[in-house]
């Protein structure tokens, strides 16, 4: 059995990465050798992301809450850009993001045709200590 996790490693974090590389590039200028630098990749892999040979995920495009999404992506990509914000803490709230919106849940249940666990399914799930 999968957990939810794993599917964000292979789903949901590619698509994260993408989508900030491209609002960094796209929006506030800066070159894809800096991008990879904050994120710890080669330059390469920031180059797959923009050029969509890495990160899509239909179900995070298709989403009716997709603005949510986009949203949060701009304001992440805006702290990392003004330095108020690091690339992982953005990629957490992101993370959050998208488990909020339900989207964890949906990937979950897509991929592993069951039923999704708590932890997949969305802000008022309390985190153990």
């Amino acid at each position: 059995m999968k957990i939810p996790c794993e599917l964000v490693v292979w789903y949901v974090l590619p698509a994260i990465r993408k989508d900030i590389a491209r609002e960094l590039v796209d929006s506030h200028n800066m070159s894809q050798t800096e991008v990879a630098k904050r994120f710890g990749v080669t330059g390469a892999a920031i180059s797959q992301y923009l050029k969509k040979k890495r990160g899509e995920n239909l179900q995070i495009e298709e989403s009716p809450n997709k603005q949510v999404y986009v949203n949060a992506i701009r304001e992440s990509a805006e702290r990392i850009a003004n330095g108020t914000g690091a690339f992982a803490d953005e990629v957490c709230i992101m993370c959050r993001v998208v488990k909020g919106m339900g989207l964890l849940k949906e990937i979950y249940e897509k991929q592993t045709g069951g039923e999704a666990p708590a932890c997949a399914c969305g802000p008022n799930t309390q985190m153990l200590p």
